[in-house]
């Protein structure tokens, strides 16, 4: 397949961060885009230069010229609308976190299985430049054996009014943010190649709304301590709480060393301003006084490195870094995680649940 024709779902915040980086990838074509409401569908398709621009996107779905489907949808529609890109034999790429429930991401994996189509898992933090030369660090062995990785993700809260509904996100910030650290673990830890995922052994957490109890029945700040084969522990520092814009940061401590990442602090520049200025970075709350300015910023996140893959995948056939299966890896991690913050205890793997949304495991009802 020489080129890769693209249709986007969603034309707010990620979707943004989507087109853009597609726009930076030989052999892909955005070439529709569907928003549920159609004035947004049309600016994001004049604003993008895409030819086509839909209300429903099954209609987007339906063309023949689309290969690949990206969704940037409030989680609560993941599910439906990854059913409906299998039944329209579209490889799909599905925005963190997988759904709602594991039960949901069963359906959409076997769904995706049967169509001979790929699910593939928008996790960018494994392709995110300086993320990704820590890796290389510990697979060269320069920091002898891992016994703690940390990953770190704290701004003031989310963009969009769904995320503060737990009925529609599923929780707070760990099903936000937490699914970011429980992936990077995964894959920190894995093989050379980055697909031999570790087995997780237990989980546990806290979790607390201390800021933002008036907006949100979900957690606004979460400590995960996940216990991995071979002796690992990934420590996940997630927050809505943090002033300051964002902060993304991980550590890993071995046997023989130990690395530091910044991921934004260190490609930006430290900028001092008395009136302040149009934009810093993601989550920034002022740009008076002191502040970090962001450049190249989708680049060190890595999402048009993220895009770049997917879109090979397609492509050439091959198998994803990041897949449907581990989407639902990471939600049980998760689902364990609000289980262990409610119920006071460590949380044994396999991890299995009926109850709907995990926050339902941490505040029942």
């Amino acid at each position: 397949m020489d080129t890769v024709g693209v249709g986007l779902v969603g034309s707010q915040f990620v979707s943004t961060l989507h087109v853009e980086a597609l726009k930076t990838v030989p052999g892909a074509a955005v070439l529709g885009v569907a928003s549920a409401t159609p004035a947004n569908a049309r600016r994001f398709a004049e604003q993008h230069g895409i030819p086509r621009w839909f209300s429903d996107y099954r209609e987007l779905f339906a063309r023949p010229e689309i290969d690949l489907v990206v969704l940037g949808l409030p989680n609560d529609l993941h599910a439906e609308a990854v059913l409906a890109a299998a039944a329209a034999r579209k490889h799909v790429v599905v925005e963190k976190p997988m759904a709602l429930s594991l039960a949901e991401c069963d359906r959409m994996i076997a769904a995706c299985r049967q169509a001979g189509v790929k699910l593939m898992y928008a996790e960018e933090l494994c392709f995110a430049p300086k993320y990704a030369r820590l890796k290389k660090l510990l697979d060269e062995g320069a920091l002898g054996k891992p016994y703690l990785v940390k990953q770190a993700e704290k701004h003031d809260g989310p963009h969009a009014a769904w995320f503060w509904d737990a009925r529609r996100s599923g929780g707070g910030v760990t099903m936000d943010m937490g699914c970011h650290a429980v992936e990077f673990f995964r894959w920190m830890l894995s093989g050379p190649d980055g697909r031999a995922r570790p087995r997780a052994l237990r989980v546990s957490a806290q979790m607390g709304t201390y800021v933002h109890g008036a907006r949100t029945r979900g957690e606004d700040d979460a400590l995960i301590i996940v216990e991995f084969e071979g002796g690992c522990r990934g420590l996940a520092e997630e927050s809505w709480a943090k002033l300051g814009g964002m902060d993304d940061r991980a550590e890993v401590y071995g046997s023989d060393g130990v690395a530091y990442a910044d991921m934004l602090r260190g490609n930006a520049i430290h900028t001092y301003s008395r009136k302040g200025y149009g934009y810093a970075v993601e989550k920034a709350g002022s740009t008076q006084g002191w502040s970090f300015t962001m450049f190249e910023e989708a680049w060190n996140y890595g999402f048009p490195q993220e895009m770049a893959h997917f879109v090979d995948c397609v492509r050439h056939d091959r198998r994803p870094l990041v897949s449907g299966e581990d989407g639902r890896a990471v939600l049980e991690i998760v689902c364990a995680a609000y289980a262990s913050a409610g119920q006071g205890r460590v949380v044994e793997l396999p991890f299995q649940t009926d109850v709907g949304r995990p926050i339902d495991l941490w505040r029942p009802g």
